[in-house]
């Protein structure tokens, strides 16, 4: 039953991100995301107070994208690898389904609500999959001593963050992949313990 409800709302939020990507947030309809999601109005209100609601669900589209990450990823990787490359499959999905503006609306929710901060959600697929990457590298001795998991984890976040949130400044005036390939192995240098490889 959870499974289907996930479905549902999965279908919703897929939808609707799909629409305001294609023709902007503005122009789109609950109508349009009920009709996209092959849902019903009810099940929208079911999980969605209105479209506003849908802002912060972007993070859920995101932990889409690292389940199936979570089962595609080399496992021959380093984990410093592992998180090169579930940051540049996460900005790469930015760059060709969430425009800037939807972002900076993204972030503009997560800044102004009372709620749950959808983000921060330690739950999320994305700091379940960030923990075990980061444990992997822990126990090879890839990461420097004195460095928790959580302390890991919690720097990469907010640096992948604050790229995203340098992006929606910039207007995206530039690749958000390419800058995240020069400056995120200069960030993961910085956690690297020296003899490690």
């Amino acid at each position: 039953m959870k499974k289907n409800s996930r479905n549902t709302k999965g279908k919703i939020v897929s939808a609707a991100w799909k629409l305001f990507y294609e023709q902007g947030y503005d122009n789109t309809t609950v109508e349009e995301i009920v009709e996209e999601s092959g849902t019903s109005r009810g099940s929208f209100y079911h999980y969605f107070e209105g479209k506003d609601a849908l802002l912060s669900s972007l993070s859920y589209l995101f932990d889409d994208k690292y389940e199936e990450l979570e089962k595609t990823m080399d496992p021959t990787l380093s984990p410093i690898d592992k998180l090169l490359y579930m940051n540049q499959e996460l900005f790469l999905m930015i760059e060709n389904t969430v425009s800037v503006e939807l972002l900076c609306q993204l972030f503009a929710t997560q800044l102004t609500t009372s709620g749950e901060r959808h983000l921060l959600n330690p739950n999320r697929t994305y700091y379940k999959l960030l923990r075990q990457v980061t444990m992997e590298g822990q126990k090879a001795g890839f990461f420097k001593d004195g460095l928790s998991v959580n302390d890991i984890t919690r720097a990469y976040a907010m640096f992948e963050r604050g790229l995203m949130y340098d992006w929606c400044i910039s207007s995206g005036s530039y690749s958000l992949c390419q800058q995240a390939q020069i400056m995120m192995p200069l960030f993961l240098e910085g956690l690297r313990k020296k003899e490690a490889n």
